[in-house]
């Protein structure tokens, strides 16, 4: 079984939510749970850091949309820091890199 570990961060603009592992079928409820969880405000940016992100499927891949589904349902915005380059060629091939702001780091998606 594969493991999933998210941690959650605040800073001034928004949570940051540090996702290591593996993002797939198994662990992907995971992260839409834990969104559920967020106390989300109008004009804050929700930041998911994916330097640890080892795998993401296609479990994963709707996980991240259901995350910008939920940034939105909050009138919030929603970046992706640190993508890995097998996260960042599918997110490319899909479009998803049209949808999602993609900054390297997670101190520059929260401009610390």
């Amino acid at each position: 079984m594969s493991t999933l570990k998210i941690t959650t961060r605040d800073t001034r603009t928004g949570p940051v939510l540090e996702i290591i592992g593996d993002l797939d079928y198994s662990n992907a409820p995971e992260l839409r749970a834990r969104l559920t969880t967020l106390d989300l405000q109008p004009g804050q940016r929700l930041v998911l850091d994916l330097a640890g992100l080892e795998f993401c499927d296609s479990s994963g891949i709707t996980a991240l949309i259901a995350a910008r589904n939920h940034a939105d349902a909050a009138q919030a915005d929603i970046a992706l820091a640190a993508v890995p380059h097998h996260t960042l060629r599918v997110l490319h091939i899909v479009g998803l890199d049209q949808i999602f702001r993609l900054y390297p780091d997670s101190e520059t998606a929260t401009g610390a």
